[in-house]
C-alpha cells in the first residue's frame, strides 16, 4: 500500500511562509460546497422564523454577509489568492427538531486555484452574522461543524468529504 506523502507548499527554501505560485496550473472550472450549523434556544429559532428579531431579517442579512465574506476571503486568509468568483450562493435549512440553522455555501469559479476557502469563509461569516443578530436574546448559541463537503475541479479532481455523507 502506497502511503501518500504530504508536501507543504506554503514555505520557501528558508522555511518562511509564501503564497504558492499557481501560474503554471491549468485553468479549470471549480466548485466548492461548505456546510456548518448554528444551534440556539428554541425560542430564539422561533423568533428568527417569525421575523421578530429587532435587528431585522436574520437570514437575509446572513446571506448577504456570507456572499460578502466570499469576496473578502483573500483579505482574511493570508496565503489565499485573490481570485475571480463566477458565482456564490448560501442556503439555509431550519432544523426545528435540533433547534439549529444549517448553512450551506456553494462557490464557483474558473481559474488556477480552488474556492474551498471562499466557501468555508461564507459559512463562517453567515453563522457569525446570525450570532450577531440574535445575541441580545441568546448568548448561548453555538457555531458548529464547519467543513468542506465537496469540491470539484483542479489537479486533484473531485473530493466528497467521507466524514459527512
Amino acid at each position: 500500500m502506497d502511503e501518500e506523502v504530504l508536501e507543504f507548499t506554503h514555505f520557501n527554501e528558508a522555511g518562511r511562509s509564501k503564497m504558492v505560485d499557481v501560474s503554471d496550473k491549468k485553468s479549470t472550472e471549480r466548485v466548492a460546497v461548505a456546510k456548518g450549523a448554528i444551534t440556539m434556544k428554541k425560542e430564539t429559532l422561533q423568533k428568527v422564523i417569525a421575523g421578530q428579531m429587532k435587528k431585522g431579517d436574520v437570514l437575509g442579512v446572513a446571506q448577504i454577509a456570507g456572499i460578502m465574506g466570499v469576496k473578502r476571503t483573500a483579505d482574511l486568509i493570508p496565503m489565499c489568492h485573490n481570485i475571480f468568483i463566477s458565482g456564490s450562493d448560501i442556503d439555509f435549512e431550519i432544523d426545528e427538531a435540533n433547534s439549529r440553522i444549517l448553512i450551506a455555501a456553494t462557490v464557483k469559479n474558473t481559474g488556477q486555484t480552488g474556492v474551498e476557502m471562499e466557501a468555508l469563509t461564507a459559512v463562517s461569516v453567515a453563522a457569525l452574522t446570525i450570532y450577531d443578530m440574535c445575541k441580545a436574546v441568546d448568548k448561548e448559541m453555538t457555531i458548529e461543524a464547519i467543513y468542506l463537503a465537496k469540491k470539484t475541479g483542479g489537479k486533484s479532481g473531485e473530493f466528497i468529504n467521507p466524514k459527512h455523507q
